[in-house]
C-alpha cells in the first residue's frame, strides 16, 4: 500500500476524513507538512483545497455530498445544514450541484466563500441527523430553498415535489413561512387549495377568471355506492363537470396516457362532463381555455345531474 513521506498509507486518511473531506489542521496532525500539502494540492495533483482549511483528498469534481460535507467541516460545531443541500441528503433533487447552505448561531464568524452560504439566525433549529451530517429539519430546509427560488413556477415545483410525498404537511409549511417567503406563501395557499403541480396552478388561475362557479382540486369523485370512478384534476361539484389536464403533453409514456385515458372514459360512463385540456394549451392559449371551460360548464349544467358525488363530501 503506497505510503506519503510522512509515513502513513494514504488509504488511512480517506478513513479519517468525511466522504474524502478533511480539515488541514487534521492532516497536520497526522504528520503531513504544510509543505506536503501545498505540494499535493498544486494544479493538477492529486489533492485540492476547495475551501479556506479545507481539502478535498481527490482532483475532480466535488460532488453535492463533498459539497456538503465541506461546509459542515468549514462552519463548525452545531452548524446546520439546510436549503437545497439538506434536501439532497433528505433524497430530493438527486442531480443537485449548487451552493451549500448553512445555518449558524448569531455569534459565529464564519463568512459565505465559495459555494458555501452561510446564514446566522436566532432560530437555529435542533438537527436532524441525515447521513451523518446535521440537517435542518425537512421543512425548514424546503423552506429555505423556497425562499431562494427566483421564480413561482420553480418554487412551486419544489415544494409541490415535497408535499406530494406526504412528507411535509401544508401546516408544518404555513408555520413557517415568514420573512422573505412572498413566493411560498403563494404556493402554499395554491397548495392548501389541492393544486398539486405547476400545471394545475395554472389551470387555477384560468378558472378564477372564467367567472365560472366554484372549482375544487384533486378530489376523489364516486359513484353513489361509493365506488371510486376517478380524481379529475379539477371539479364542480353542482353540475358535475371534470376537468382534465391531458397527461400526455408531460410525459409521452404510454403506460401513462392509457391510465389517462381509462380515467377519463370512466367519467363519461358514470354521466360526468369533462374537459380535457393539454398543458400546452394552458401556457400557449389561455383565452381559449377559459372559452372551453364555459362552454362544457353549459353543457353540464344544460343536462340532469349524475348521481355521482365527491368521496368524504358532505351530503
Amino acid at each position: 500500500m503506497r505510503r506519503g513521506e510522512w509515513g502513513h498509507r494514504l488509504d488511512d486518511l480517506y478513513g479519517v476524513s468525511r466522504s474524502g473531506i478533511i480539515r488541514t489542521a487534521e492532516l497536520r496532525q497526522w504528520g503531513v507538512s504544510n509543505s506536503a500539502i501545498d505540494a499535493r494540492c498544486r494544479p493538477g495533483g492529486p489533492w485540492q483545497r476547495i475551501l479556506p482549511g479545507v481539502v478535498m483528498l481527490g482532483n475532480g469534481h466535488p460532488t453535492a455530498r463533498q459539497r456538503a460535507v465541506a461546509a459542515i467541516v468549514l462552519s463548525g460545531e452545531n452548524a446546520v445544514l439546510t436549503g437545497r443541500a439538506a434536501l439532497h441528503e433528505y433524497g430530493y433533487g438527486t442531480s443537485y450541484s449548487g451552493d451549500a447552505h448553512v445555518l449558524i448561531a448569531t455569534h459565529r464568524r464564519v463568512q459565505s466563500t465559495g459555494f458555501v452560504l452561510v446564514e446566522r439566525t436566532t432560530r437555529l433549529p435542533a438537527p436532524v441527523t441525515r447521513n451523518g451530517l446535521p440537517c435542518a429539519p425537512l421543512p425548514r430546509a424546503l423552506l429555505d430553498a423556497a425562499r431562494r427560488c427566483r421564480t413561482l413556477d420553480s418554487t412551486r415545483s419544489l415544494i409541490a415535489e415535497v408535499v406530494q410525498r406526504g412528507e411535509v404537511s401544508v401546516a408544518e409549511l404555513n408555520s413557517g413561512s415568514g420573512r422573505g417567503a412572498a413566493l411560498p406563501r403563494t404556493v402554499l395557499r395554491e397548495v392548501s387549495a389541492d393544486v398539486h403541480s405547476v400545471s394545475e396552478a395554472e389551470a387555477r388561475r384560468l378558472w378564477l377568471r372564467s367567472g365560472l362557479p366554484r372549482m375544487v382540486f384533486n378530489r376523489r369523485i364516486g359513484d353513489v355506492a361509493g365506488q371510486f370512478i376517478a380524481m379529475p384534476d379539477g371539479w364542480i361539484d353542482d353540475v358535475a363537470f371534470a376537468w382534465d389536464i391531458d397527461s400526455l403533453d408531460w410525459h409521452l409514456a404510454p403506460k401513462a396516457y392509457k391510465s389517462t385515458v381509462e380515467r377519463r372514459t370512466r367519467m363519461q360512463n358514470h354521466g360526468i362532463i369533462v374537459l380535457p385540456t393539454l398543458p400546452s394549451a394552458i401556457r400557449d392559449d389561455p383565452d381559449r381555455v377559459i372559452a372551453d371551460l364555459q362552454s362544457h360548464y353549459q353543457l353540464a349544467s344544460s343536462r340532469p345531474r349524475p348521481e355521482v358525488r365527491m368521496l368524504g363530501a358532505p351530503g
